[in-house]
Order: C-alpha cells, then structure tokens, then sequence
C-alpha cells in the first residue's frame, strides 16, 4: 500500500521501517500533523498513519477520501480524535493499536506517583548541588493507602495489580468490572465512593463525550483532602480549571500528568525558545506539587517497536482483505 505518515518522528520512522522490511510497503514521512491544511498531502495515497495530536474530523476525513485514501491507521488506542461516522459515510476504515504495550503506560504512572510522593526530581537537582537537606522531601509510605483506578481495561488492570503489589488497597469503577482485577483483590464501588476514600485516583479510561471532563468542579469537591491524582490516558478528561482550583484550595495536594486537554500545541515538539502562550499550562507548571510529563507514558522501545509491528499488519491485512480485526466501529 502507498501510505502516508503523519507526526512521524525519527523514532517512528525507524521503528515503521523495521516493522515494514518484510511487508514492502511505500511509507512516506511528515513531521507535520494532520489538520485540514495538511490533509491534501495524501491525495494518491491509499491509507495515513496518524497519532494522537492528529486531527480527523468530518472535514478532514472528506478531504482524505476524496484524495483516494481508504484506510486510517492509527497508531495508538485512542481514537478520540477521529469522526467515526464521517469515516463511515465515506467508506473509510479506521484500523488502530488496541495493545501496544499497557505495560509502559501503567508502569510510568506508578512513576508519576512514586516521584510526586519521594519528591525524587526535587532531590536530584538539590544533591547536583551540594544540598543534602532532607526539609520539603517529606513523602509517605504507599503501603496500606487506598488507590482508586478509574477505567480497568488492559492498561488498568495491570496498574491495579502494581499498586496491590505496593500493598494498597484497590478500588475500581468500571461499566464492566473486571474479572482478572476481582480475582487479584480490587473491589468495584460507584464513582462517588472511588472519589471519597481514595488517597490516589489514577484515570485509565477512555475519552468519550460520557467521560469529558469527568474530574470537574463537583468531582473535585468529592475527593479526599491532599488526595493525589494522575492522568496518563487523555487531557480532557480533566477540567483543568476546576484542578487548578482544587490544587489551590489544597483538596488536590498532588497533580501528575502525562496528558493535556490542548497538548497539540506542545507536546513531541522543543518549545524551549519560546514563550508558551497557553496561559492555564504556565499555571500549571507553577505549582510546586504538579509533576507534567509530555505524553511519554508509551514511549518505551518495546512499545514502539509493537505499535509499528501492529500497525504494519494492520496495513497488510487490509491490503489483502479489504478488512481489518483492528478495525473501529462507529
């Protein structure tokens, strides 16, 4: 298939190419994102490989059909960002990455917790220079908290089972408790409960219109004072005002996210030249109890490798068949 890549950094480039040696697809790279002033560069091609950042709404999709695109292959879960129904009007597939590595990202919100706890960045940086006071790296132990996983898909699940080997108690919610998570020791409870006990909320859901801004203003107010909370599944998710509000009142005492509601703009890109407008991120980073990391949570060299491997066969399955296991559906 001729496929054209979008926000393909080198490490996609290289991870594609090596996943694609055997395939023989014709793979053509941009760095730039898909929007609609960037749409038309597909015009011949018979599928694009997007990412999370890239935009293919309605009149995104309508223009990649008219060029002759066929296929959308993400390369990620989330499809968030895609008009399904658009894609479906045109005749379009949209295939995905259903299970990269749920690993990765589990195990980099564990890392989001244990730095924003132990206050090891802080530490690293005050030893560098000379500074071996221990005052403002007072943490607690993880051991008996109660840590409530909002979402127990593949990724969930295996976070559930890291903070259960921690020794914490586990609370999930879920529209479909899992069996695996029940039979390891997480009990299922309603969201208001989930808010109210736990000392951790760590978000693995999806983003849909039922799950936008699910941590609001009223969520806020049900949790736990000093209550932790993380985010390595999608920024919207979050109403980063009402967190700001809550973080200044002292109901949030920690804030660790890989995810931002208007990354787009920010995130895999080198800003460090320039001033960065987004008013609501700049307050954010000036909390000393906020930990931001810029969506990393999959980068792992397994991941990446697994993404392009999945995403290469989803190529040559729907080359061959004109079908896909990984399609979506509306």
């Amino acid at each position: 298939m001729n496929v054209l890549v979008y926000s393909a950094k080198r490490y996609d480039q290289e991870s594609l190419e090596a996943a694609n040696a055997a395939a023989g697809h014709t793979l053509r790279y941009f760095e730039t994102r898909l929007d609609r002033s960037t749409a038309s560069l597909a015009r011949g091609a018979d599928a694009v490989c997007i990412f999370v950042n890239d935009t293919a709404d309605a009149a995104v999709v309508e223009e990649l059909a008219a060029g002759g695109v066929r296929l959308l292959a993400l390369r990620c879960a989330g499809f968030n960002n895609v008009d399904l129904a658009a894609a479906k009007r045109h005749g379009m597939t949209v295939v995905r990455v259903p299970a990269y590595s749920p690993y990765a990202v589990a195990e980099h919100a564990v890392a989001l917790i244990l730095t924003l706890n132990r206050k090891t960045h802080r530490a690293f940086n005050r030893v560098r220079e000379g500074n071996f006071a221990l005052d403002g790296l007072l943490g607690f132990d993880l051991h008996g908290r109660t840590c409530g996983v909002v979402g127990t898909g593949k990724i969930g699940a295996i976070f559930a089972r890291l903070m259960l080997a921690f020794g914490c108690r586990v609370l999930a919610q879920d529209l479909t408790p899992n069996p695996e998570c029940v039979a390891a020791g997480v009990t299922y409870v309603n969201r208001e409960r989930l808010l109210a006990e736990s000392d951790i909320v760590a978000l693995h859901c999806p983003l849909t219109p039922a799950t936008r801004y699910l941590i609001n203003e009223a969520a806020v107010a049900q949790m736990r004072p000093g209550v932790m909370l993380i985010n390595t599944s999608r920024g919207a998710l979050i109403d980063t005002r009402a967190v700001i509000a809550g973080l200044k009142s002292g109901r949030i005492g920690y804030l660790g996210i890989d995810v931002y509601e208007e990354e787009a703009n920010l995130f895999f890109e080198d800003h460090s030249g320039r001033i960065i407008c987004d008013d609501i991120f700049a307050r954010l980073t000036t909390f000393p109890n906020v930990l931001i990391t810029g969506h990393q949570g999959f980068f792992t060299r397994d991941a990446l490798r697994n993404i392009a491997e999945t995403t290469i066969r989803n190529l040559t399955e729907f080359a061959a068949t004109g079908a896909c296991e990984n399609a979506v559906t509306a």
